[in-house]
């Protein structure tokens, strides 16, 4: 009666009989209860098949955009962002094929919301070194892709270096190495990848910013240099350009021309802070699709 036919608190106490106060509380309550949800639009914002739609035809990719009610927390939407894109590449997984993944907390939402779901002959090799420069890091993404591999009845194949070497050269001369042209063979084969986006200042702090992998002086340095986050490990500025970020020349992970030779690419993306390097990693052309939430959906967009 309140809500769909407008009629007052006070004919509808006076309709059931009760008070004016009982009114409101059953009110409250319903609203407590789920029973009824309030959302808000604010002026200009787009509903989430509108956002779809504009991201597709202005980046050229398949977008999931995940519906936001106005209370939920970022780690809620993250977690609703990972169920939608756990469901999405394991409907592209493929029976003797290889998948690749990145690591951080997207990824690692994604994959604790995967459902247990065997992918006969699916082999899974991370994409990006781990090891920061206190020595771990690479327990962190086993961990992960163990678990993706219990769920998916996969082999794993790490990739165990450094995320970001010391002195190009180094990496250079470890990339000639038999075991690491294995891993990167291996990686040259895959038909999907799936990884997120990385922001200096994400809601839900992004792990390459947080563990230990930069220095003050890199993150100094590459905000300086108009970068404005990553895409495994690999380094964006706003317009998408990456291949003379300094840093870049001493990682370890895929760089978008790189990612551009696999068929299906996942990027998955939640909170607003993230909009920013995900309109750059769109404009480099890291993804064939992408999953984010509804409040970032529409950030992006007004970003243009």
């Amino acid at each position: 009666m309140y809500y769909q036919q407008t009629q007052t608190m006070e004919a509808i106490a006076s309709h059931l009989g009760v008070s004016r106060s009982t009114v409101s509380r059953l009110l409250a309550t319903a609203r407590d209860e789920g029973i009824v949800r309030v959302s808000l639009h604010a002026p200009g914002a787009r509903r989430a098949g509108d956002l779809q739609e504009e991201i597709a035809q202005s980046y050229g990719v398949a977008v999931h955009v995940v519906p936001s009610v106005p209370e939920s927390t970022e780690r809620e939407r993250l977690d609703a962002v990972a169920a939608e894109g756990a469901a999405l590449v394991q409907s592209l997984q493929q029976p003797d094929s290889v998948m690749g993944m990145a690591w951080g907390t997207t990824v690692a939402a994604l994959v604790e919301a995967a459902e247990a779901k065997p992918v006969p002959g699916l082999a899974i090799v991370q994409l990006n070194g781990a090891i920061n420069p206190q020595g771990s890091g690479l327990g962190y993404v086993s961990t992960v892709l163990a678990q993706a591999a219990s769920s998916w009845g996969a082999t794993v194949h790490l990739f165990p270096v450094p995320a970001f070497f010391d002195y190009p050269d180094t990496r250079d001369a470890l990339w000639r190495e038999r075991s690491v042209r294995q891993v990167l063979a291996l990686q040259s084969r895959c038909r999907l990848a799936v990884f997120g986006v990385g922001a200096f200042d994400a809601e839900v702090p992004s792990h390459v910013y947080t563990s230990g992998y930069l220095s003050a002086r890199d993150v100094h340095d590459l905000r300086s240099d108009g970068v404005v986050g990553d895409v495994c490990t690999t380094f964006l500025r706003a317009d998408g350009s990456w291949d003379d970020v300094p840093l870049n020349a001493r990682g370890s992970g895929p760089t978008p021309a790189d990612l551009a030779r696999i068929p299906r690419r996942v990027l998955v993306a939640a909170g607003p802070r993230k909009a920013a390097p995900l309109r750059a990693a769109l404009l480099a052309g890291c993804a064939t699709d992408v999953v984010v939430d509804e409040v970032t959906a529409n950030r992006l967009v007004h970003l243009g």
